[in-house]
């Protein structure tokens, strides 16, 4: 049995995709090989987690024309698997796999791809409009229909002792002697906009977030994550606090995933914006807040316990659109620093006094 699994594009929906791919390995046993076809720099992504027998890189949008839709062809037509499970709803992937050979070829119906389809799901409606849901959600329907038994939506990866080893010597340049520890909590900052501006909630308070929460904890740390086109942000963070104990990624020389996982992993609290990295975070456990922007939430669902999202409702809300098309951005400006900060505090003394997993919580603010 040979099964390939066509990964999404965006780093959170590849995380969120995990529960599934553990789900299929579990289920085939070793006696199934699976193949990712998946963007070449996410391999570091998925690191360390050994659910796959073979990678085929495939970035319609990269330059290479390796990584193009051709090459990713006929690589996977070498080799026809017997099942492909679209976890990307576009037409473009489901054309690969019809073009890959892949003989049974299993996805959402969606975008007109349902000719190229030989088992599809369709989506539930409502009001003539697709109902929001998450991709650990959706992609676990996948496995589903292909006699996967229905597993917990929790999401998974796995550092390798060099990721550690990175982040130890980070952290030894950083805040060389600091104990860490209960008493001394890391906070890791996160503000990633790849998506567009309309998620990200700004430099100047996620400055005034880390005076805040280092005068509730005068011995614990910051470290601003940043992916390398968010550099020049967290860098403004860092320099306008002037704090030895606020530091960021900015001029770490190279980012690797394995980086941000440790990083990840190790954090008492992450506070991040809708985007990757949260997923990251809540494949380790690691207790999150999560600040909402334009994006409904259903759309980042999976098991994840110690959570906390935080949005503002509005009319307007949730648009989904990468830049605000009322030009006012209040469903991020609305969401005080007081209210992450305090949110950020109570997640973690509750982490801290229960010394196990709490239920996730959505707080609104009116």
């Amino acid at each position: 049995m040979h099964i390939a699994i066509i990964l999404p594009r965006w780093v959170g929906d590849v995380v969120m995709a995990t529960p599934m791919i553990q789900a299929v390995r579990q289920h085939f046993g070793h006696n199934a090989k699976l193949t990712a076809v998946v963007k070449p720099l996410f391999q570091d992504l998925l690191a360390g987690t050994e659910w796959f027998d073979h990678f085929i890189a495939y970035d319609r949008h990269s330059k290479n024309q390796e990584f193009g839709f051709q090459r990713a062809a006929a690589k996977m037509s070498v080799d026809r698997p017997d099942i492909a499970l679209l976890v990307p709803n576009s037409l473009s992937s489901a054309a690969l796999v019809w073009w890959g050979g892949c003989k049974k070829r299993v996805g959402y119906a969606r975008h007109g791809r349902r000719l190229f389809l030989t088992d599809p799901l369709f989506p539930v409606r409502s009001g003539g409009r697709v109902v929001p849901m998450s991709t650990a959600q959706h992609s676990m329907d996948l496995a589903e229909k292909i006699g996967v038994p229905r597993q917990p939506l929790e999401l998974k990866l796995a550092t390798l002792p060099k990721d550690e080893s990175m982040l130890n010597s980070l952290m030894d340049s950083f805040f060389e002697g600091w104990p860490g520890g209960q008493a001394c909590p890391l906070f890791v900052f996160n503000d990633n906009s790849a998506f567009g501006p309309a998620k990200s909630w700004g430099t100047e308070k996620f400055v005034s977030l880390a005076r805040e929460l280092l005068e509730s904890y005068p011995d614990g740390r910051i470290i601003v994550h940043c992916g390398p086109g968010d550099r020049d942000d967290a860098r403004v963070i860092e320099s306008s606090l002037r704090d030895s104990r606020v530091r960021s990624l900015a001029d770490v020389k190279q980012l690797p995933f394995g980086l941000s996982k440790a990083l990840l992993r190790r954090a008492s609290v992450a506070i991040s914006t809708d985007s990757g990295p949260r997923h990251i975070a809540a494949a380790f456990q690691t207790p999150t807040v999560v600040i909402h922007g334009p994006m409904d939430p259903r759309l980042g669902r999976s098991d994840q316990e110690n959570l906390v999202e935080i949005r503002k409702e509005l009319p307007c809300s949730p648009c989904g659109q990468r830049t605000c098309p009322l030009e006012h951005h209040d469903c991020m400006v609305g969401l005080s620093v007081h209210d992450v900060a305090r949110a950020t505090c109570d997640l973690l003394d509750r982490v801290s006094r229960k010394g196990i997993a709490q239920p996730s919580n959505l707080e609104n603010l009116e």
